[in-house]
């Protein structure tokens, strides 16, 4: 019988390449049923136990995706829940384990030993691509499991729930600069999101950053400083509240943030709505989440100065439908050069509707880690985890319906002098309207304006006339 290439008479080239066979099918199938290698191999304890385990974890997977498939409140929950992602963390990590030690044990009952010296390196090669990449796999998913648990923990921290008002939840949103004790301070965006609680309709209202003159609800902390209203002797403009709040801390006793609790009894005060829970952007993050979700497209309807109001012009963001990064994003919804705080304001909105409806589940999912590591920097909010499952709900309802926007600004209300029955006049009208119209989907009754249609400062409309994102009833055709 000749010898094989390493020297060991006895052992044919027929032989080998069937012993190499059988030593790549257990590896095989290690990988595509784990567990049968064993069988096949004679170890048919070990292999009824791995095959077991497989057939449960397969059988437990389909059925939990069934009734995602049935009931998005339950595939919310599950994403959100803390004990259901601390055990999928440690079922992944013990999965990859046990699947590495099976490709390990499969390539040990191939009897490497036997084979010639070129086949046990393709073996071993083999053996490592597929022990690695599964177990990597395995223990990759294993962190983002555990990104989305330590995100969820940190950011949605509260545990006060309230529940909706007159069948509304009314979100507070603030956007404002971050820095060294700067922290959400004199926000440029100030909106407030009434969502539907059933259907998921929404209604942005915007507040102008330099309203004067406003009243406060009654029974709060800052009615009680301003009985008739804010009038602190200079500077008193609404977004200058978290300024005010943070220099009388004392008087919020047991207040989280007293900027944030000053500015919602003013918000309350001015809208006549109760707010359930707020969220503070930190604009400097808004601009790394957009660059984590690739980007965002907007119709930038004219060209948009980067920089200006006390410092260069560094450049323009150009006219046309564009994708813009995370920067230009920002500039987009800031800038003031060639604009007022009108104008912007309606750029704001078309950004806050531009987020909505082009950041889908499937985007969420495949850049979590990035988007988890953007929030860290991004947003503070009072919104409980266990609440999460729900506003993912209503975001989804919200993105197949038009949104409608009302803001407090000219020609509609003076904002140096804000006539506060007619505001309030303004919002139960559009809550209203919002309650009573007829579900209309996504991509219905939306028509882009014109191109000719007038323009400020990159928004429809003027500052006499009113911005069309500012008074909408389909934001999606206003930008």
């Amino acid at each position: 019988m000749p010898p094989t290439t390493d020297g060991r008479p006895g052992y044919g080239t027929a032989a080998a390449r069937i012993r190499f066979r059988r030593a790549v099918a257990l590896m095989v199938m290690t990988l595509v049923l784990p567990g049968s290698a064993q069988m096949a191999a004679g170890r048919r304890e070990t292999g009824r136990v791995a095959m077991r385990i497989w057939f449960g974890l397969v059988g437990t997977a389909v059925l939990l995706a069934i009734v995602a498939l049935v009931s998005h409140s339950f595939l919310f929950w599950f994403a959100t829940s803390g004990l259901v992602l601390g055990v999928l963390r440690i079922l992944l990590m013990v999965l990859a384990v046990g699947w590495a030690w099976l490709f390990v044990d499969a390539w040990r009952l191939g009897d490497p030993l036997s084979l010639q010296r070129q086949q046990r390196l393709a073996m071993v090669g083999i053996n490592g691509v597929l022990c690695f990449s599964m177990a990597g796999s395995l223990l990759f998913a294993s962190h983002l499991v555990g990104v989305s648990k330590d995100f969820l923990s940190s950011t949605f921290a509260s545990a006060k729930v309230t529940s909706a008002h007159d069948g509304r939840f009314n979100i507070l949103l603030l956007g404002g600069d971050s820095g060294a004790d700067r922290w959400g301070l004199r926000p440029d965006s100030i909106n407030v999101a009434s969502i539907d609680a059933e259907t998921g309709r929404t209604v942005i209202f915007g507040l102008p950053r330099n309203m004067l003159n406003f009243p406060f609800v009654k029974g709060s902390i800052m009615a009680q400083q301003y009985p008739h209203g804010y009038d602190c002797g200079i500077q008193c403009e609404l977004n200058s509240l978290a300024t005010w709040a943070a220099d009388h801390k004392s008087l919020f006793k047991g207040v989280p943030d007293p900027g944030v609790e000053a500015t919602t009894e003013a918000v309350e005060g001015i809208t006549g709505l109760k707010i359930n829970y707020y969220a503070m952007v930190n604009l400097a993050g808004f601009r790394k989440l957009v660059d984590a979700v690739g980007g965002v497209t907007l119709d930038v309807r004219d060209r948009i100065p980067i920089g200006g109001i006390g410092a260069p012009i560094s450049g323009y963001i150009k006219p046309g439908k564009r994708k813009l990064d995370g920067y230009q994003t920002l500039w987009f919804a800031r800038s003031r050069v060639a604009a007022d705080d009108y104008s912007r304001m309606a750029r704001q909105k078309c950004v806050m509707n531009a987020m909505l409806h082009q950041l889908s589940p499937q985007t969420v999912l495949l850049k979590f880690e990035k988007i988890a590591k953007a929030s860290e920097s991004l947003v503070t909010t009072d919104v409980p985890r266990s609440e999460v499952d729900t506003f993912m709900q209503l975001a989804l309802k919200a993105r197949q319906q038009p949104i409608r926007t009302v803001s407090f600004v000219p020609p509609a209300i003076n904002t140096g002098s804000p006539d506060i029955a007619k505001i309030q006049a303004m919002v139960k009208k559009a809550i209203a309207t919002s309650n009573g119209s007829a579900p209309v989907k996504r991509h219905a009754a939306q028509h882009a304006a014109p191109r000719d249609a007038q323009t400020t400062g990159g928004s429809i409309g003027n500052m006499q006339d009113g911005y069309a994102a500012n008074e909408a009833t389909n934001l999606s055709s206003a930008c």
